[in-house]
């Protein structure tokens, strides 16, 4: 790393000890910026990095709420609100009990480079709470969401901050933070939230976004060695939202994907996943993959163990951040790996995507790969702020149009800067280039 950079990396991690994630997500950022600087010695000379790394705010809040059994229970809400240089402030809400301020901080990172490079006039932010929506009543999740919104509504609004879903806030979830805005502030601001239902202001494709738009990159990816998504043999983590809409892609474009997992276990199905089953057990019945292999019958369940031990063409790792290694990576080269595409937010550890690059595998990181997600939210403000409504298809052409571009701008910047093919310093340059200059251009605020 540049040595400039490196002392700006070291006060950062010091000023922020103990977020292992978010100094991941920083290291990896900095060792592809010295060339910028090279480049562009105003934005040494403007502390651009410094300002980057600091969030322009951070919230930190008291969640109260009551279970079915009257019991109160406490949990803890952020929002961290960390670039607005292109738009208010666009980022998901993640509720799961892994989530603390580190986690916030490593994903509202990565959304500013991934919703500068999507186009799109939005900053970067994220937020969520250490509250496990898994197995609570939808009273439980109804009265959790509401006190959770009760705090957040006075930080958000359609030209101030955006939150969405993430993991384990979907559809129900932004129902009832939407509805608890709505009746707070007396205000039918379709705005304020993206991922809300399709009949009160929500957009088609939404749901599918992230998950589409990852098979959409890679896609581009393997079309520039020749090939395409047909005849490959594809593997999938998760099988949540992401993990589903990435396996139907997939296969709509002519691959079989063999295997997907969950936190139980995997399954191998050679024949491909039955998306259709795989919704109903997932997301109608919230039950698990065993339940998939009973249903479907002749494939095979594994108990434990990791999916990455499956071997496949193609990677896609849908679910969690850090969730396929060094070691996973060399097995699956091993076994004739040729792309892995990011579905989730930094799966891959830093040993994992430098084992890929060595071995020439087309490697998309997460935020370039699965920005369709958040593309398509700033297509539902869009919608919302024209009183309109699109239908699947033109929504899924722009989908298709936002990643494909995406992909040019990280292929055509990793040309510029001298290391064609290399996605990760692509998407990494093109999305600082484009935030930094916005930050010149408003001063030093």
């Amino acid at each position: 790393m540049d040595a400039r950079l490196e002392a700006i990396r070291d006060t950062v991690l010091a000023r922020n000890p103990g977020e292992v994630e978010f100094h991941q997500a920083v290291v990896e950022v900095f060792e592809s910026l010295g060339p910028v600087h090279d480049r562009h010695p105003e934005f040494l000379e403007a502390a651009i990095l410094e300002r980057l790394c600091e969030p322009e705010r951070q919230i930190i809040f008291r969640v109260p709420w009551t279970d079915d059994s009257g019991r109160v229970r406490i949990n803890r809400g952020f929002r961290v609100e960390f670039n607005s240089a292109l738009g208010p402030y666009k980022g998901g809400l993640r509720f799961h009990p892994s989530v603390y301020l580190g986690i916030v901080k490593f994903l509202g990172f990565e959304q500013i480079f991934k919703n500068a490079l999507t186009g799109m006039p939005i900053g970067g932010g994220k937020g969520g709470a250490d509250f496990d929506p898994r197995g609570r009543s939808d009273a439980e999740v109804m009265r959790f969401c509401q006190s959770f919104m009760t705090e957040l509504y006075r930080h958000i609004g359609e030209y101030t901050d955006v939150p969405a879903g993430d993991i384990g806030v979907g559809g129900r979830e932004i129902g009832y933070l939407f509805g608890q805005y709505k009746r707070i502030t007396n205000r039918y601001e379709s705005g304020v939230l993206t991922g809300k239902g399709i009949s009160w202001g929500g957009s088609l494709v939404r749901p599918e976004a992230t998950g589409f738009g990852t098979v959409i990159f890679t896609e581009q990816m393997l079309r520039t060695r020749g090939t395409s998504f047909d005849g490959q043999r594809v593997v999938v983590s998760g099988s949540g939202n992401v993990a589903i809409n990435a396996i139907a892609k997939a296969q709509a474009l002519g691959a079989t994907v063999v295997a997907c997992s969950d936190s139980s276990g995997y399954v191998v199905d050679e024949a491909g996943i039955d998306v259709a089953l795989l919704r109903e057990v997932k997301e109608v019945q919230r039950a698990r993959l065993k339940d998939y292999a009973e249903r479907r019958g002749g494939v095979a369940y594994v108990d434990g163990g990791s999916v990455w031990d499956v071997d496949a063409s193609v990677a896609l790792p849908c679910a969690t951040q850090n969730e396929l290694d060094g070691g996973a990576a060399a097995r699956l080269v091993r076994g004739g790996l040729v792309a892995v595409g990011e579905g989730a937010n930094m799966p891959c550890t830093r040993d994992a995507v430098s084992v890929f690059q060595q071995a020439g595998v087309l490697f998309g990181p997460g935020k370039a790969a699965n920005a369709g997600g958040v593309a398509t939210s700033a297509l539902e403000m869009q919608q919302n702020a024209s009183r309109d409504s699109w239908t699947f298809e033109h929504t899924e052409a722009r989908l298709t149009d936002i990643m494909v571009g995406i992909h040019h701008r990280c292929a055509a910047t990793a040309e510029e800067y001298g290391e064609p093919g290399n996605y990760v310093l692509g998407a990494n340059i093109g999305g600082f280039v484009k935030v930094a200059d916005a930050m010149l251009a408003q001063g030093l605020i």
